[in-house]
Formats: structure tokens, C-alpha cells, sequence
């Protein structure tokens, strides 16, 4: 019967596979609208022949290993719980300590080594696809050097909130989902307020932005937006990859103004402060409270639905995984698959709130800035560093895309029509 199940699992993650490669490369429609050819938005009047072409083949990749993923992750899950190894791992642990905690240290030690291991091959293709596209610059032993840091962050991570999550399940019978949602509230700002301080840091160098003609430039339209920011910092990834980026992260007093220095060393000082208005119009439209507020919603509904399910799930199959009761630790990939999917399945709808509130941005940064002409270049600039598909295909907007696509974003700021008299003022 288990292999049975895990055979009909397989068969359907290849023919799912199979069905996106099919879209992704011969179904799906990314041709230009006749009535933007010609326009700023038409990648044939700032990209040649090759770059399109390029940009078309490298956004198929990416996008079929990003569908590739994440199936390829609930069939983990899935399979480590038909097996058994997920309570295999859990009698390991007992057997080494009688703690609670330390037992729970073990167990997730031996499924995230199993989980890295069994995603290792999608990650180094996917870092192999992006040197060869010469996204990433990144040499292969500082490449590993951190995923050695994002395993362990991960790990403490997730450590701490396993165990405060399975406690609450003994505890609360149930009601746990609705302890765990209370405790998320401060664990997510926290972790909010220390990320720009503290984990980011592990990966890359930040120090203050060298120039300091455009650091004060920056720093006049955060003291128009209102952040509280007295550095912009400037962050080395020019060793790691061509592409460009910039943020503004963090809340509070650790709130930081971030720019890649590709970004410094490709755009002008026009198109950076283009950026930058973008980034600080989601600050002044308070995104960051608002996406606060929509994830509470969500993992409200969330954790109550994955409850409901795993419930159900480990009633009915527990026994012919060795998971005894969903208090065990051992029922934890059951509620990694849950989530998962319920994530992905929302995802639809985050992705449009998220490009609604990256339109709000651009048109921030539009009025803030009255330079409709860098707005223009820098998404050409970011499309042409990326390889990026100027109109990608439909279920890759639905299910990938948090911005709006560069076809939408060109598109709209040459129709965009400016505040003559605010213009002239300026």
C-alpha cells in the first residue's frame, strides 16, 4: 500500500512536470500587443536580438523551476511521512535524550539535513542555470558558504518555533492553532525589527553609501516621506550576482535604506532616486502595517485550516505512518506539507495585493520624482540585468509574480499624465 501511494505521488508530480514544461515553452502566449510595439515598453527598442532572446529562454528556466519546486517539496514531505522516516527520526531522538527540547533539537536536525539534501540538486541548478546566463557571479565555495548560514538560521528558526508550536499543542488540545497564531503577532515583528540588524548581516557587507552628494538626495526624499533613516547604506553583491536592487527594510528605529552597489554602478543618479521614491512610497503608504495585517489574517485562517486537517490526516493515516497522535514531533512534515500548499494555493492573492501595492509605489515615485523619462529606464535597466520576460505568461503572473510586469510598469508611466502645476513647482 505504501508504495503504492508513493507511486501514484510520483507519477503525478512527473505528468504535473511535464504539463508546465509544455505551457511554459510551447502553450503560453508572450508575445507583444500590437498596440505597445514601438513603444518604450516594446523590449525590441532597448534590448538587440541576442538579449531578447536571451531574456525568453533564461525566464522559461526560472519559471519551470520555480513550478518545478515547490511540488518537488510537498513530495518530500509526503514521502518521508508513507515511509516512516519521519517517525524513524523522532525514535532516534528519544532514544538519545528524555527532554523535550532536546529531542526536538535532534528530530529537526535529522529532517532539515534530509530536506537539504534532497533539495540540493534543485538549488545547484539553479545557481549552474544563472552563472551560465552570467546572472550570478558568485564562485561556487561562497555560494555554499551561504547555504551553510541559511541552513543554520533556518534551523534556529525553526527550532524555536517548533518547540513553542508542539508545546502549545500539548497543552491546548485544541485550541493550539489559535495560541500559535497569538505568539506569531510578536514573533513576526520581532523578527521584522531584527532582520536588518542582525540576519542580513550574515550574508553581505553593509556600510554607509560612499557617495554622499546622492546619499543627501536620498536622504531629503526619506525626510519628505517621513522615515526615520540617517544613513542610506550601500550593500557589496556585485560578487554574487548582475543583477540590480534596492530597499527599504526594517521598522522602527532599525528601519534601513539599502542599494545594491550594482545598482550604483549601472543606473544614473536619476533612475536611483526613481528607486528609491519607489521603495519610501511604500513606507508613506504604510504597506508594511497593512501586509502586517494581511498576514495575520491569513495565518489566522491558515493555521485554523491546517489544524482541521491535520486532524483529520493523522486520524486516518497516522497509523500506517507510525505517527502515533499530532502531538508528536514526528507529525511536523505533515504540517510543513499543509502549509505549504495552503500558502501556494494563496498565493493568487498576495501576488495581486503585492502588485497593487507595487503600482501605488510606482506612481509614488513618479510624483515624487516628476522624471517620467528614469521611471522609463530603470525598468528597461532591471529587465535587461535580469533577463526578465517583458510579458510573461498568465499563470506565471497569478502564481509567481509580486510586481507588476514590466510590459504594465513602462506601459502605464508613459500614459501617466503629470501634476503640471506640482511639476512646475518642482
Amino acid at each position: 500500500m505504501i508504495r503504492k501511494w508513493a507511486m501514484r505521488a510520483v507519477i503525478a508530480y512527473l505528468l504535473f512536470g511535464i504539463a508546465i514544461f509544455l505551457y511554459l515553452f510551447y502553450w503560453a502566449d508572450t508575445s507583444i500587443p500590437e498596440a505597445v510595439k514601438g513603444t518604450s515598453a516594446d523590449p525590441a527598442t532597448f534590448l538587440n536580438g541576442r538579449e531578447m532572446e536571451l531574456s525568453e529562454e533564461y525566464s522559461r528556466i526560472r519559471n519551470l523551476m520555480f513550478f518545478l519546486a515547490t511540488p518537488y517539496e510537498w513530495l518530500f514531505y509526503y514521502l518521508i511521512l508513507i515511509f516512516g522516516l519521519s517517525a524513524t527520526f523522532e525514535k532516534s531522538a528519544k532514544h538519545v535524550s528524555k527532554f523535550f527540547i532536546v529531542r526536538n533539537a535532534i528530530y529537526l536536525f535529522w529532517l532539515s539535513f534530509a530536506s537539504l539534501v534532497i533539495m540540493f540538486p534543485l538549488s545547484f541548478l539553479s545557481y549552474t542555470i544563472s552563472k551560465s546566463y552570467n546572472i550570478s557571479t558568485q564562485v561556487f565555495s561562497a555560494w555554499m558558504k551561504d547555504k551553510f548560514i541559511d541552513f543554520w538560521v533556518q534551523y534556529a528558526t525553526m527550532f524555536v518555533v517548533i518547540t513553542v508550536l508542539y508545546a502549545l499543542m500539548r497543552k491546548y488540545k485544541r485550541r493550539w492553532w489559535l495560541a500559535a497564531w497569538v505568539i506569531s503577532i510578536p514573533f513576526s515583528i520581532f523578527m521584522m525589527f531584527i532582520q536588518p540588524v542582525v540576519i542580513d548581516p550574515l550574508y553581505n557587507d553593509f556600510y554607509p553609501l560612499k557617495d554622499k552628494q546622492l546619499e543627501a538626495k536620498i536622504l531629503a526624499i526619506a525626510q519628505e516621506a517621513n522615515i526615520p533613516a540617517e544613513h542610506v547604506y550601500e550593500v557589496d553583491m556585485s560578487t554574487k550576482t548582475n543583477s540590480l536592487n534596492a530597499y527599504v527594510t526594517g521598522v522602527g528605529s532599525n528601519s534601513r535604506i539599502v542599494l545594491w552597489d550594482t545598482t550604483l554602478e549601472r543606473l544614473s543618479d536619476e533612475e536611483i532616486l526613481f528607486i528609491m521614491a519607489h521603495e519610501m512610497g511604500h513606507y508613506v503608504e504604510k504597506h508594511i502595517y497593512k501586509g502586517i495585517a494581511g498576514y495575520l489574517l491569513l495565518s489566522f485562517v491558515g493555521l485554523w485550516l491546517t489544524a482541521k486537517l491535520m486532524e483529520k490526516w493523522i486520524t486516518k493515516r497516522g497509523k500506517d505512518w507510525k505517527v502515533e497522535r499530532i502531538t508528536n514531533i514526528s507529525s511536523l512534515p505533515a504540517f510543513l506539507l499543509i502549509t505549504s500548499i495552503l500558502l501556494f494555493v494563496a498565493s493568487p492573492i498576495t501576488n495581486w495585493v503585492s502588485r497593487y501595492q507595487e503600482t501605488r509605489a510606482d506612481t509614488y515615485a513618479i510624483n515624487i520624482t516628476h522624471d517620467k523619462n528614469a521611471g522609463i529606464k530603470t525598468f528597461q535597466n532591471l529587465t535587461k540585468a535580469g533577463l526578465s520576460q517583458v510579458n510573461p505568461p498568465l499563470l506565471v503572473k497569478i502564481f509567481r509574480y509580486e510586481h507588476p510586469t514590466m510590459l504594465e510598469r513602462i506601459n502605464r508611466i508613459q500614459k501617466y499624465k503629470l501634476d503640471e502645476t506640482s511639476s512646475e513647482a518642482k
